[in-house]
């Protein structure tokens, strides 16, 4: 077995914050040359995209992949929508999935796998007002133990 090398892209550091990750879920996508170019480069955001599935296929919309500079006439919208590639078995879950109420899917995080390029797709609960309070509250403490752990430790 080849070791392959993982490489982050984007995150979708705003995830966390706003849903409660049920599950997630290994996604191919589907990119033209210059847009993979544009990723290696680093030049996407996730940060306002979702995930839609419409006749058991699963797209990918809002997600920002900059034009590739040197792309003249090839480039693509930025912003159009992109087929993301899963298994029968897995799109038939996350339909059932999806079909209790407040459930959503949230593309997590673009990375290389090796050549490829994937997208860790999160099924996802909408957090209430008071979650996100409360994950705020366990931050700041995580914080505080931290700082203190620091300074116990310049001192000993």
């Amino acid at each position: 077995m080849s070791s392959e090398t993982i490489k982050t892209i984007a995150n979708n550091k705003k995830a966390g914050y706003d849903y409660f990750i049920e599950d997630t879920y290994e996604a191919g996508i589907v990119l033209c040359g210059t847009e993979v170019k544009s990723v290696r480069m680093g030049q996407c955001s996730i940060k306002e995209a979702y995930i839609t599935i419409d006749h058991n296929e699963v797209f990918v919309r809002g997600m920002h992949i900059s034009p590739y500079e040197k792309g003249n006439i090839f480039n693509r919208d930025p912003l159009r929508t992109r087929k993301l590639l899963l298994n029968k078995t897995e799109i038939r879950k996350l339909i059932g999935a999806l079909s209790v109420e407040g459930y959503t899917l949230i593309p997590l995080q673009i990375y290389l796998k090796g050549n490829l390029v994937k997208v860790k797709v999160g099924l996802c609960k909408g957090k209430k007002k008071y979650d996100k309070r409360e994950s705020i509250a366990k931050k700041d403490q995580r914080r505080e133990l931290e700082k203190e752990f620091k300074v116990n430790k310049l001192y000993h």
